[in-house]
């Protein structure tokens, strides 16, 4: 499993393109509406502005100047104001008539989520998280707890002893390549993917190369009862709940855990064997 996820991964970056996060400067555009005329048109403007504030000793060419500056600035907000009313009907445009619930709608529905900052948590013991490393530790804590089989009931213990036993079942018929196709192309190729980085579409493409070496991978897994440990990672992202921004307790988050593809996979694949087994 280790080879078959980092052949998967070097190829990946040998040969995909990588999208970076471009850091916004301050120079940049910082609006939507912003425009190269208006860039021209704010040059010329404080150009004129400081050349009026330097004429000091000549009254009647001071005021020639400030005419010219306020003029100047006064077309200057009406391109302003013209580009913002431009660009507003650019983007209200953007909803088609066949998709009238995209951003427009949300905005005006109050819909679209921000994303809010992490905050300081309040500890059981009355203290407060002093850094983000220990907020993450203790939102990890509380979110998702040890499996600590000291804190086992007799039915929890029971079930451990019960998957420790051999099974004297005969083991069920390996999966089919069709099978696997099947589930794999079923998942979303717009969710995000786990820590391994491998898409849906990324997987599909996988299999459609090497069909009969992932239907081998997920056939032992199945006779071996193995549930391989680099499919039970996930990339946790912590949701705030509504109405809890300004909590400071642990519970105010709602953790989303984002799985590798390859587990989701194997996940659903013992899931449809399992009703089919009981449904029949």
């Amino acid at each position: 499993m280790e080879i078959f996820d980092e052949t998967i991964q070097s190829t990946c970056k040998a040969t995909l393109k990588h999208r970076t996060l471009l850091h916004t400067s301050v120079k940049g555009k910082t609006v939507p509406w912003w425009t190269d005329d208006l860039r021209t048109i704010r040059k010329r403007t404080n150009a004129l502005r400081r050349r009026y504030q330097r004429t000091l000793h000549n009254d009647e060419l001071r005021e020639n100047r400030k005419t010219q500056y306020f003029e100047s600035k006064k077309r200057y907000q009406a391109a302003i104001r013209e580009a913002k009313l431009y660009s507003w009907k650019q983007y209200c445009s953007t909803t088609p008539s066949n998709n009238p619930w995209n951003a427009v709608y949300k905005l005006a529905r109050g819909k679209r989520r921000n994303m809010a900052a992490m905050t300081t948590l309040r500890k059981q013991d009355g203290t407060e998280t002093v850094n983000m490393s220990e907020t993450l530790e203790y939102m990890a804590q509380q979110l998702i707890p040890e499996d600590n089989n000291r804190d086992d009931t007799d039915y929890h213990r029971n079930i451990r002893r019960l998957t420790e036993q051999s099974s004297e079942i005969i083991n069920d018929r390996d999966f089919s390549q069709d099978e696997v196709r099947q589930i794999i192309e079923s998942f979303n190729s717009r969710k995000s993917p786990g820590p391994d980085g491998i898409t849906r579409d990324i997987l599909t493409l996988i299999f459609k190369i090497i069909p009969k070496t992932v239907t081998a991978i997920y056939n032992e897994c199945l006779r071996r009862g193995y549930f391989p440990k680099e499919w039970k990672i996930a990339r946790i992202i912590p949701i705030t709940k509504p109405g809890k921004e300004d909590s400071q307790d642990p519970s105010k988050y709602r953790p989303i855990s984002l799985l590798n593809i390859g587990g989701k996979v194997l996940e659903k694949l013992l899931v449809n064997r399992i009703m089919h087994h009981i449904q029949k």
